[in-house]
């Protein structure tokens, strides 16, 4: 019973607890986001204003609009889609930010499966 009584005020003090963010800081800039594939390390490098994204990845190079829906959350639908798959809007949220980083969650609009990111910050 003690440690119930003990334990109580560090799970209500840790309710409390909020992440500040500071997502305005990464609305517009230059950005590089790294992830492996396979066991292979790629790079994506992207531009952002605040209604245009362009993307190079593997020497491709692709633009997206974007649409934000609240100062941490945005929607990317690509311009020019190839494919199905392309057509498909991608929600990205950011999760927490540092000085030159921050950590997202995207996914396709829609579908429960979420995957999660860290982009850094190259330029303004």
């Amino acid at each position: 019973m003690k440690k119930i009584i003990l334990l109580s005020p560090l799970l209500l003090l840790m309710s409390c607890y909020n992440v500040e963010r500071n997502c305005a800081d990464f609305k517009t800039g230059k950005f590089k986001f790294e992830y492996e594939i396979d066991g292979v390390k790629k790079t994506t490098v992207f531009e952002r204003n605040d209604s245009i994204e362009i993307e190079t990845f593997d020497g491709k190079t692709d633009t997206s609009t974007v649409r934000w829906v609240n100062d941490c959350e945005y929607v990317l639908q690509k311009k020019h889609p190839k494919n199905k798959a392309e057509e498909k809007a991608i929600d990205m949220k950011i999760l927490t930010t540092s000085k030159n980083s921050y950590t997202f969650e995207f996914g396709m609009v829609g579908v429960d499966s979420k995957q999660r990111g860290t982009v850094i910050k190259i330029s303004n």
